[in-house]
């Protein structure tokens, strides 16, 4: 770690003796400083935050090690938050982790939630709509009560969350002198462009990209940005069964071969571009669909 006495004191001997190492030993500690405060203070809720594979759990990673003053981890299913709350306890001790069991798709508990980071430290500042499901079930299999509820939890969460974390992030205080914010929506790769998703799951995830694109002009003049992040096969919690199928199988490798870097990604992949697009370095990047698909949605 390079904030480390005895490691500067191990490579002062060396730096100072030659210029250029200096010069390089002064940008690897502003690039390590940089790295570690890109949302220094920052107030933060990811919901969709339980599973032990999920974006949501690695975003929660990259906000901690990246200077987070605050995590509300978020999910209806709250059975691993406890375990995600010990362990960024015990690596970011200076960031501050809550834990909520929440329902993304009920107006008074998302209410709720960015009222509390209101009233406990007086700024919002990222909201990481990540809640979602997806089931699967062929077309003429698929009720419309399914689809229904489907598109409930994949798009009413994400509306939810961008109505009351919007508000709560034009609050100013002493410590945000400002009004502002960034509200990120999980839509998929599917809610780009056709055969990645099933009726249902494409429907509610090309509702989070509309979203992004008509809030980021609902919102305009606040300083609060809207952004959808839309991943390719990512193994998660959501898809863990498929892949452990493929392993079974001896199948593996195939997974992700339709894309050009011809494999699937991880959860950490995805959340680097949900830390980049929560920080201020995305300050000019608003109503856009980012998507984190291994180049698949280039194709046709």
């Amino acid at each position: 770690m390079f904030n480390s006495s005895a490691t500067w004191q191990l490579l002062y001997p060396i730096i100072n003796t030659n210029p250029h190492f200096q010069l390089w030993a002064y940008e690897l500690k502003l690039t390590y400083h940089n790295l570690n405060s890109r949302v220094k203070d920052k107030v933060i809720i990811v919901t969709g935050a339980n599973s032990a594979l999920g974006i949501g759990r690695a975003s929660a990673h990259l906000f901690a090690a990246s200077g987070a003053q605050a995590l509300y981890l978020c999910d209806l299913n709250d059975s691993n938050l406890p375990t995600h709350k010990r362990e960024l306890a015990a690596l970011y001790p200076d960031t501050k982790v809550h834990t909520e069991k929440l329902d993304a798709t009920n107006e008074e508990q998302v209410a709720a939630v960015c009222e509390a980071a209101i009233k406990q430290y007086g700024r919002l500042d990222i909201m990481f709509a990540n809640a979602g499901v997806a089931n699967g079930v062929r077309l003429h299999e698929l009720s419309g009560e399914a689809f229904m509820e489907n598109v409930k939890i994949n798009l009413l969460s994400v509306f939810l969350c961008a109505k009351y974390a919007s508000q709560a992030m034009m609050v100013t205080s002493k410590g945000k002198p400002y009004p502002g914010g960034s509200i990120i929506g999980t839509a998929s790769v599917a809610g780009i462009r056709s055969n990645a998703g099933g009726s249902d799951y494409s429907a509610g995830k090309a509702g989070v990209v509309s979203l992004a694109q008509t809030i980021s002009y609902q919102l305009a003049g606040t300083g609060v940005r809207m952004n959808a992040i839309c991943p390719g096969l990512i193994e998660t919690g959501m898809t863990s069964a498929m892949f452990e199928m493929a392993r079974s199988r001896g199948s593996e490798g195939k997974i992700g071969q339709l894309n050009p870097l011809r494999r699937a990604a991880v959860a950490d992949e995805v959340a680097r571009v949900a830390l980049f697009l929560g920080s201020d370095e995305s300050s000019y990047v608003n109503g856009q669909a980012w998507a984190v698909d291994g180049g698949l949605s280039a194709g046709k």
